[in-house]
């Protein structure tokens, strides 16, 4: 599913116009990526979650020379699915 898909559903299930239902669907997306960029947790209760992880320093290899490298710390973004939105695919 795109994001036009998505503004296409949300128009049609809560019986709005596309250009409306674009407009809630950027601002839902806004909100999350401003909130994870701050380091919050963005629950969406029978949906999941967005959070931040941190990731620790590790080694890695430059696959061209085959020379061990250190691959700095970094945050990144996951998701965890909800127990709804779990069975909903089982």
């Amino acid at each position: 599913m795109t994001k036009t898909d998505l503004i296409r559903a949300v128009a049609e299930k809560a019986v709005m116009t596309q250009k409306d239902a674009a407009r809630a669907v950027d601002a839902l997306l806004e909100a999350v990526q401003e909130a994870v960029a701050r380091g919050e947790e963005v629950r969406i209760p029978g949906f999941g979650a967005f959070v931040v992880k941190e990731r620790g320093e590790r080694q890695g290899r430059d696959i061209r020379t085959g020379e061990t490298i250190t691959i700095p710390p970094r945050k990144v973004v996951a998701f965890r699915a909800g127990k709804e939105l779990r069975e909903a695919v089982n």
